[in-house]
């Protein structure tokens, strides 16, 4: 089932338990009851658990949201890197030159078709893609300047390698969900707490009323969504794609 008919389900779940808890407490209150007679407190109290619970929920969403920059970040990092390196090899001669390229585009190739998906589901990076970025890093490393020319280009294309494979490991790290499990649990409490909270104030089944309620719920569910959607930022309907390798490496997408 995709992602955003799950959100839709749960939303519309949400806006059922509102309207059948609405009219069992209509219910057992009766029909006499005056919503109006509701004590000020908890009107002070529904308010302030609303907004508590709407700067967390800020601070959640800018959370997950600066990590998924973080690891697009890293992603551009690495791509640019290995694309330093593949350009700064015209200078060696052609067997050189074609042993580095060739080594970068095997990486890539498989980074892009190969790892990107397993990345995704398992949150790891493979033994394979592991051995082709060394493989990358030693024909660097072998292809020793003979010229001025090419001694300019050595240090940085080293300087490079490390670096993208920095980016490879925080590629890695950045896979991991960014919410702790205790996170959630506050988060769906909060979120369960807050909604519950409208039924103190004695909501009738109105159509204005339950509108209302079924948006402020609504509302809710979609940022819960949105957070968790985002939590792993190689997963997930927004999850981020190879895009920056394939715009440095046309071919790797196959």
């Amino acid at each position: 089932m995709p992602p955003w008919l799950v959100m839709l389900c749960a939303v519309a779940a949400i806006g059922a338990v509102i309207y059948l808890t609405t009219g069992l407490v209509q219910r057992r209150v009766g029909e006499d009851d005056d919503p109006s007679q509701t004590p000020d407190v908890i009107e002070y109290m529904t308010m302030m658990i609303g907004v508590v619970y709407a700067i967390v929920l800020g601070l959640a969403i800018a959370g997950v949201w600066e990590a998924r920059g973080t690891a697009q970040g890293v992603v551009d990092t690495e791509a640019q890197a290995l694309h330093e390196v593949y350009e700064r090899a015209e200078v060696y001669p052609e067997a050189e030159r074609s042993a580095i390229r060739q080594s970068v585009d095997a990486y890539v190739t498989y980074a892009v078709r190969t790892e990107w998906a397993h990345l995704a589901e398992r949150h790891r990076l493979t033994e394979e893609g592991n051995r082709l970025f060394t493989a990358v890093r030693h024909t660097v490393q072998d292809s020793e300047p003979r010229n001025e020319l090419q001694g300019q280009a050595y240090a940085p294309m080293t300087d490079q390698v490390a670096i993208a494979d920095d980016a490879r490991a925080a590629r890695l790290a950045a896979a991991a969900p960014t919410m702790p499990g205790v996170v959630w649990l506050g988060l769906v409490t909060g979120a369960l707490v807050s909604i519950g909270m409208v039924f103190a104030l004695q909501i009738r089944r109105t159509p204005r009323e339950l509108v209302v309620a079924g948006l402020y719920s609504a509302l809710f569910a979609f940022l819960l969504y949105l957070i968790w959607d985002m939590d792993t930022p190689f997963s997930r309907s927004m999850a981020i794609g190879a895009d920056a390798f394939l715009q440095r490496f046309p071919g790797a997408g196959g």
